[in-house]
């Protein structure tokens, strides 16, 4: 009798031994990283990487990385930050954005690029966590080929679960302010995401709630087919790549919209405006055209067999695109973002990082192979539901950017119906004139920031975190 007790009182010990064992194993997902490879010295901020599991079946792991708050991360601010494409890594957000790294391009004489601190990072005011979404993107991974197969709804989906997992290891943090954040296509996903969170879904049932507060986002797609695409045209007019005649062309043969199964005028005075504009770089008008260093021809599947890819992976300037870096001018914003494909392709950087061995051969900054479906249309219906719910919103646009136009922005948030409490006016950063903003009822701010490009913390970081800043603050731009 002693024995059997003996024996079930160990096999108990036993049972929660291994309990606890898995316990540390899932905790042990997240990792404190006070060193990078590149980088010189301790890390100047706390950063955590880690990865969340989103779907069982398939194995669906998205990777994060976790910036705290360099003010106070016990009362600041939690910000989920997306990156657009679709399948382009949050490490976008992190280095070229509104992180507190960058790459040393001025110092790069070839292997592991080095990397500095960025003062104007908006880790200043909030605590950030870069997820890469969709599964694919980044270093995020499926152990089933299947689980790649993605969509709008089903980042949304996955998005949801990796919040109420993380906020589930991470209860400290449960009571901070939450915003949704991202750029570009994320235009897409975030107001979806903020929208799901506001419903209150059973998925989102951490005790207690996720503290949300709003969402932003920055020079975002929102809907192509009537607001970003045909606002394209009268921004190349207000910036001069079109003529008055041209414009006027348009604008009578073409009733308003870049429709090219309408008449022949119509087809030819579009014709016409693609050869003014087709050596214009898109993503900000005043800067050089040059080689795109994000989409590539491979597909991410079949990497794992191509000793082609493994053989160029060995080449110390290769790029996805098959261009090197001698070929891409120093004046081209895409030399900076190659630096980023050799440091996250090197070995030390990837064990420094926790990255799980052999799930993501070639990382990429920009994944375009990823079977996707766009199928949410317009996001403008979830920016409506979010702001008549009483969370604050922020848009905002790099006012050269011609790839998703401030102009079509504008035009989405005046078909919202709200009225204007702060008209049209200037805001300021250091007594210079960063940009233009109106306020609408239901805490909607829109900005422009002057100078800048897709997308604008890129291009004008100070002004950036000082808007942002304001922002979160309660204050005016």
């Amino acid at each position: 009798m002693r024995g059997s007790m003996f024996c079930g009182g160990d096999l108990r010990w036993w049972m929660l031994a291994i309990f606890f064992l898995c316990t540390l194993i899932a905790a042990a997902e997240e990792r404190v990283v006070t060193h990078l490879p590149g980088f010189q010295g301790p890390l100047p901020f706390q950063l955590r990487t880690g990865y969340v599991e989103v779907d069982e079946d398939n194995g669906v792991r998205l990777f994060y990385y976790f910036t705290l708050s360099e003010g106070s991360s016990a009362d600041d601010p939690v910000m989920l930050w997306l990156s657009g494409g679709p399948g382009c890594t949050s490490f976008t957000g992190l280095v070229y954005q509104i992180g507190p790294l960058s790459f040393d391009l001025d110092s790069y004489m070839g292997g592991l690029p080095k990397l500095v601190y960025r003062p104007e990072s908006w880790t200043k005011v909030s605590n950030i966590i870069f997820l890469d979404s969709p599964v694919g993107a980044g270093f995020s991974y499926s152990v089933k080929e299947q689980g790649y197969n993605s969509s709008d709804t089903k980042a949304v989906s996955h998005i949801l679960v990796f919040l109420k997992k993380w906020f589930d290891e991470h209860p400290e943090f449960l009571s901070n302010p939450l915003y949704i954040g991202g750029d570009s296509y994320a235009g897409m996903i975030v107001p979806t995401v903020t929208s799901e969170i506001a419903k209150g879904l059973k998925i989102v049932g951490s005790k207690p709630t996720m503290n949300l507060k709003g969402c932003l986002v920055g020079n975002p797609f929102t809907d192509q087919s009537n607001f970003d695409g045909p606002s394209k045209i009268p921004f190349a007019h207000r910036m001069a790549l079109i003529s008055d005649q041209m414009y006027k062309s348009y604008k009578k043969s073409c009733r308003g919209g870049d429709n090219r199964h309408q008449s022949i005028q119509c087809r030819n005075s579009l014709d016409a405006i693609d050869e003014c504009v087709k050596d214009i770089s898109e993503f900000h008008v005043l800067e050089p055209r040059c080689a795109y260093a994000s989409p590539h021809q491979y597909n991410v599947l079949k990497l794992k067999t191509s000793l082609g890819v493994q053989k160029m992976q060995q080449l110390p300037d290769f790029t996805a695109e098959g261009l090197h870096l001698s070929e891409i001018s120093t004046e081209c914003r895409t030399m900076l973002y190659t630096l980023s494909r050799i440091w996250a392709n090197n070995a030390t950087v990837r064990e420094a990082l926790g990255i799980h061995k052999g799930t993501v051969p070639l990382w990429l900054r920009c994944n375009t192979d990823i079977p996707y479906l766009k199928d949410i249309k317009s996001s403008v219906k979830y920016h409506l539901d979010v702001t008549t719910k009483g969370y604050k919103s922020l848009v905002y646009s790099g006012d050269h950017d011609m790839g998703v136009p401030y102009i079509g922005t504008q035009s989405w948030i005046r078909s919202l119906n709200f009225s204007i409490v702060d008209d049209w006016r200037p805001w300021y950063v250091d007594g210079q004139v960063a940009g233009y903003t109106v306020l609408y009822s239901n805490n909607l701010t829109f900005a422009t920031v002057k100078g800048a490009g897709h997308t604008a913390p890129e291009y004008m970081p100070r002004q950036c975190l000082a808007m942002l800043s304001r922002w979160l603050a309660g204050d005016t731009l």
